[in-house]
C-alpha cells in the first residue's frame, strides 16, 4: 500500500506530561481506529466520552472522543481524535493499540498538513501561514501568519491567476478558433489591457515588500564593544535573566550568545559577543571572529563603551548606537553628538535601560513599518511573483513579434502563480476557451 494510502496518526498537542493530550488519527482506518478503541464510532463532530480498550480489552484511559468523517475534517479524510491524560505510560499504551491496526503508522513531520494540502484544505500560502503561526513568538507575528492563514496571499494569488489565465485564452482563442463565427476578431487589444493590468498590480506588491519577511525573520541586534564594559551584563538586563556569565576578567564571553526578546509584539534577536580586541589566545581570537562576523551580518549594533569619550570601533553599514555604561561608578553622562545616536547607561542598575528598550522598539518599528499587510512572507514567494511578474512583461514585449510568443509567457506567469499555491493544471486554458466562447460545440 502506498503511505499516502495508509492511515497516520501523533501526538497533536504539546510536550509530555500534561493534562489534557490529543491524539489524531486521519485516514481510511480511522473510523475503525475509534470503533475498535472506543467500542463504537462517536456521533459526528460530537465530543464523546468514552472508556478506551486495547485489542485485548485492557482498558487504556477514560477519555474524550471526536469523530471527523471525510471530507469534512481537517485533512480531508476522515479523522478522529482522542483526548486523554496526558502522560507518558498513557500515550505509550495508546500509541501502541492504534499502531496494532494493519496500515496504520505514525505520521511523518508535517504530514497532516501535507494532506490537508493534497485533498484541497489549504494551498501552500497557506499551509507556509500555518507554520508561522505555530512558530510565532510574538503577537505581531501572530497576526501576520493568521491573516496568511486566511489567504491573504492565497485568495490575491488566485484571482491574479484566473486574469493571466483569461487574457491567455483570449490569445489562444484568437490564434487557433479564429475561423469560429462566435469568437471575436479583435481579441489582443483586450488582453493586452488585462496583462498590462495585471503585471502592474503584482509589481507594486513586490514594490511594496519587506515588511512580511522581515516581521516574519526578525531583526537583529548585536552588542558590540571592547572587553569588560559590560556587554553580557547589558544582555542580562534586556533579557530580564542571567543568559550570560558576568565576570571581572577581560575575554569572558568567547562565543556568540543569543537571547530572544518580545518588544512591543517585535521580535528581536540581541546577540552578546566576545570582546573586540588583539589577543594571542586561539580560542578569544576565533570569538572575536565571530563578533565581528555577526556584528557585519546584525540589523544594528550597540557598540558598547564605559568612558564618555569613547569612539564607535565597528566597522561596516550597519547602523550603530554609541551606548556609554558604568554610570553607575561616576562615569560622566555622555553629551549627545552630531554622530551616532548615544545613550548613558548602568547595565548594573538599570539606570537608562528604558529609554535604551523604548529606542529599539522605535527602530524596530521603522525598520518592519509601520503596516502589517505585507503579503510576502518568505522569499520563496517573492521569487515566484518575480517570475509571474517578468513573463508578464515579456508577453507584451513578443506580442508584436507573434501571438504564440505571447501566449507562452501568460502560460509561465500562470504556471509560476500555480506554483505559488501549489496548484498547476494545464487543461485550465483550455477550460476557459471552451466555457467562454463555445467552441467545438
Amino acid at each position: 500500500m502506498h503511505p499516502r494510502d495508509q492511515t497516520i496518526f501523533a501526538l497533536s498537542s504539546g510536550r509530555l506530561p500534561s493534562a489534557i493530550a490529543i491524539v489524531r488519527v486521519s485516514g481510511p482506518m480511522a473510523e475503525q481506529v475509534v470503533s475498535g478503541l472506543a467500542g463504537k464510532t462517536p456521533a459526528p463532530r460530537m465530543a464523546t466520552r468514552a472508556l478506551l480498550h486495547d485489542q485485548n480489552g485492557q482498558p487504556i484511559d477514560d477519555a474524550v472522543v471526536l469523530w471527523f468523517p471525510g471530507p469534512a475534517s481537517a485533512t480531508g479524510e476522515d479523522v478522529a481524535e482522542f483526548h486523554v491524560h496526558g502522560g507518558r505510560a498513557v500515550l505509550a499504551t495508546l500509541f501502541g493499540a492504534i499502531a496494532a491496526f494493519k496500515n496504520v503508522r505514525p505520521a511523518e513531520p508535517g504530514e497532516f498538513t501535507r494532506r490537508a494540502f493534497e485533498n484541497g484544505k489549504l494551498d501552500l500560502t497557506e499551509a507556509e501561514g500555518l507554520d508561522d503561526l505555530i512558530h510565532a513568538d510574538t503577537d505581531r507575528q501572530r497576526r501576520q501568519a493568521l491573516r496568511q492563514l486566511k489567504g491573504l496571499l492565497g485568495d490575491r494569488a488566485r484571482d491574479w491567476r484566473e486574469r493571466a489565465i483569461a487574457a491567455s485564452a483570449l490569445i489562444e482563442a484568437g490564434i487557433d478558433f479564429s475561423d469560429e463565427g462566435d469568437v471575436p476578431a479583435e481579441l489582443i487589444a483586450p488582453a493586452l489591457d488585462r496583462i498590462r493590468s495585471l503585471h502592474a498590480e503584482i509589481q507594486g506588491v513586490l514594490a511594496a515588500q519587506g515588511q512580511g519577511e522581515r516581521l516574519r525573520d526578525g531583526v537583529v541586534v548585536a552588542i558590540s564593544g571592547p572587553p569588560n564594559v559590560g556587554k553580557s551584563t547589558l544582555i542580562n538586563q534586556l533579557a530580564r535573566r542571567e543568559v550570560a556569565i558576568v565576570s571581572p576578567h577581560a575575554g569572558t564571553t568567547r562565543d556568540v550568545i543569543e537571547v530572544q526578546l518580545d518588544l512591543d509584539g517585535y521580535p528581536v534577536t540581541v546577540i552578546d559577543t566576545a570582546g573586540i580586541r588583539e589577543t594571542e589566545d586561539p580560542v578569544e581570537q576565533e570569538g572575536v571572529r565571530r563578533a565581528r562576523a555577526r556584528a557585519a551580518e546584525a540589523d544594528l549594533v550597540l557598540w558598547l563603551a564605559d568612558n564618555a569619550d569613547a569612539r564607535v570601533g565597528h566597522e561596516g553599514t550597519t547602523p550603530v548606537w554609541l551606548v556609554h555604561n558604568k554610570i553607575d561608578l561616576g562615569r560622566p553622562l555622555a553629551e549627545p553628538g552630531a554622530g551616532v545616536p548615544e545613550f548613558s547607561i548602568s547595565a548594573v542598575r538599570g539606570d537608562g535601560i528604558p529609554e535604551l528598550i523604548a529606542s529599539l522598539v522605535g527602530f524596530a518599528h521603522d525598520y518592519f513599518g509601520a503596516s502589517e499587510g505585507g503579503l510576502i512572507m518568505r522569499v520563496r514567494q517573492r521569487e515566484l511573483l518575480q517570475q509571474t511578474a517578468d513573463a508578464l512583461s515579456r508577453s507584451v514585449d513578443v506580442v508584436g513579434q507573434g501571438e504564440e510568443l505571447a501566449a507562452e509567457e501568460l502560460r509561465s506567469a500562470a504556471l509560476s502563480l500555480g506554483r505559488l499555491l501549489g496548484r498547476v493544471d494545464v487543461e485550465d486554458i483550455l477550460d476557459v476557451i471552451f466555457r467562454e466562447f463555445c467552441v467545438g460545440k
